[in-house]
Order: structure tokens, then C-alpha cells, then sequence
């Protein structure tokens, strides 16, 4: 049992599940876009649904979109903040079957970008993204990240695998899904350091590339 375990994350309160988590899996949602959020349209499941505006639950989220940290004492600020950058959002109810009560759905938009982010808040503030656009994943931001948006090719695994090798990275885990065969896949690759910005354009270079993501830890 870690200290984490025994006083929980450090934040701005009240809640690890409500606030923490849920800031995270914004700063997540944030990063899996790769530019600045205009627009968020913001789906509260179970829980977060039903008692999550009384927790901080959107102010939470919202800030994380904007690049906040749990700490961060701007946090009950958030809505503001994001009306002045010109962020426009909307939180509704949805039902989204058997997963997590803490659990959210984000469609976001920026500079021409779209994505939707399905995750959970599983309590003391640690999270866990179930699903990326079409494609199931299982993704808790603990370890550096990097996202991968391809075209399904055979050898596509080796060459990014390849040049983290080169790079001395250690891939801690590597998960990959594709629609069909020969059409769009999504990899995630967590990491125990994060990749240089050269292998990342290294990896962006890659014929079959359509997009890469370096996602922070956000449990740091």
C-alpha cells in the first residue's frame, strides 16, 4: 500500500473520484486531441450524472481540458476560464450500459481535429479510458503514452516498436485494434520514459502514419 492508497491524490477538493479523476481524464482527453479544444460536448454517466455537479464533477473536467493539473488552485475557476479562451461545452446525461458509475463521454473538436473518449474514474483519483473513437483500449495515464493512429499494414508494429528500441525506450505494455483489415487501427504504447521528439517524428514519418500522441502520465 503506497501513501497515495492511504491520503489520496493532492488536489483541489472535494472529491478523488469526482474532482481528481475526472480533471485527469480530461488533461488525457486534451492530449488524445493534440490541439486546443473549441468545442466539447460532455456525456455524464451513473454517478457522475447524478451527483457530479454538486462534486466539481464539469469544473473538473473542464479544467483538465484546458490543461489543468487536480492542484491547481484555478480549478473552481474552470468555466470561466474556458468561456474566455472560447471553449464552447455542453454536459448532458447519458446512459453509457455496464461500466463504471464514474464514468464520461467527451466528443471534442479543435483545428480541424475530432475524438471521443470514453473513460472511468475508478476511485482515489485513478482513471481508466475504455474507448477511443470506435476503437476498445485500456489506458490509465500512469506511464507515458504514446497513441498511434494508422492505417493497418503488416510490419507497422515492428517499425515503431524499431525506433523506440533505437531510442533505449522500455514498452511496458502495447495494445493495437483495427476496424478491418487494411483500414484505420489505433496502437497504444505505454512506456517507462517517454520517446524523444525525434523518434516521434520518426514515427510520424511512417507511411501508414495518420496521427501520434504523446499522452502524459497524468498520475505524476
Amino acid at each position: 500500500m503506497s501513501l497515495l492508497d492511504i491520503i489520496g491524490p493532492v488536489m483541489v477538493g472535494p472529491s478523488s473520484s469526482h474532482t481528481a479523476g475526472a480533471c485527469r481524464i480530461g488533461l488525457l482527453a486534451r492530449a488524445m486531441l493534440g490541439t486546443e479544444p473549441e468545442r466539447a460536448e460532455i456525456g455524464l454517466h451513473g454517478s457522475f450524472a447524478s451527483t457530479g455537479l454538486g462534486h466539481g464533477t464539469d469544473l473538473a473536467l473542464l479544467a483538465g481540458l484546458l490543461g489543468w493539473t487536480p492542484d491547481d488552485t484555478r480549478l473552481p475557476a474552470a468555466e470561466q476560464e474556458a468561456r474566455r479562451r472560447g471553449l464552447e461545452f455542453d454536459f448532458y446525461p447519458i446512459d453509457l450500459g455496464e461500466v463504471h458509475p464514474n464514468s464520461v463521454r467527451i466528443k471534442l473538436a479543435g483545428a480541424g481535429e475530432k475524438l471521443s473518449v470514453t473513460a472511468s474514474s475508478i476511485g482515489g483519483g485513478v482513471v481508466e479510458v475504455s474507448q477511443i473513437d470506435d476503437f476498445p483500449v485500456r489506458l490509465s495515464g500512469a506511464l507515458p503514452t504514446l497513441l498511434l493512429r494508422y492505417r493497418d499494414h503488416p510490419g507497422v508494429i515492428a517499425k515503431v516498436t524499431g525506433v523506440l528500441a533505437e531510442q533505449g525506450v522500455n514498452v511496458a505494455t502495447l495494445t493495437c485494434n483495427r476496424l478491418r483489415r487494411g483500414g484505420w487501427a489505433l496502437m497504444a504504447v505505454e512506456m517507462d520514459v517517454a520517446p524523444s521528439e525525434s523518434a516521434q517524428r520518426r514515427i510520424a514519418a511512417l507511411p501508414e502514419m495518420v496521427w501520434v500522441r504523446q499522452l502524459p502520465s497524468v498520475m505524476a
